[in-house]
């Protein structure tokens, strides 16, 4: 099955010959990550990637702040918030764009989504959202690392285009600046 290109979505704005060079690395980049799935550490990645489903880990870390942080509570409630903004603008343009997700048979997903659309990735929005308005509360390193991970766990359980998580990723950077 030949995958759906982000960079179709906007045939008039690109040429064609980048166009069929962005699909044709966007396909081998998904292709390369999940050939490396294995039976002992998907699970694990599977149960991960659900903890990130509609930003469900980086609102807990919110609350969790806001719980424990008084001092500093209107600066966890703003980047929570950040966080909600970037899963809704996520969502929204997931809408518009209607990017359906791969659809590959020799590499099946490995988890079942909320809805069939795949641009950009949510869980990339969130945890990057997250990680950029968190960072100067609890700091950067490690929550770039879950980020990283969580937007990671998307194509390797087959479910995004690695261009559906790099854009999730800077929507959710974006986003997240303005939770600081």
């Amino acid at each position: 099955m030949r995958p759906t290109s982000i960079a179709s979505a906007s045939s008039g704005l690109i040429p064609p010959g980048l166009r069929r060079r962005a699909a044709a690395l966007d396909l081998s980049v998904y292709r390369a990550v999940t050939r490396v799935r294995s039976p002992r550490t998907t699970p694990a990645i599977r149960l991960y990637s659900r903890l990130g489903e509609h930003g469900l880990l980086w609102f807990a870390v919110g609350a969790a702040g806001m719980a424990a942080d008084r001092r500093n509570r209107a600066r966890w409630r703003r980047a929570t918030v950040s966080v909600l903004t970037a899963q809704l603008t996520s969502s929204a343009i997931k809408l518009a764009i209607g990017r359906p997700r791969p659809v590959i048979d020799s590499l099946p997903h490995l988890i079942s989504t909320p809805t069939g659309l795949s641009f950009p990735s949510s869980h990339a929005s969130g945890s990057f959202a997250a990680a950029r308005a968190y960072s100067p509360l609890l700091g950067a390193g490690p929550l770039y690392a879950a980020a990283t991970s969580m937007a990671l766990s998307r194509i390797h359980l087959g479910v995004h285009y690695p261009s559906d998580v790099a854009a999730g990723a800077a929507l959710g950077t974006v986003v997240g600046s303005f939770g600081r």
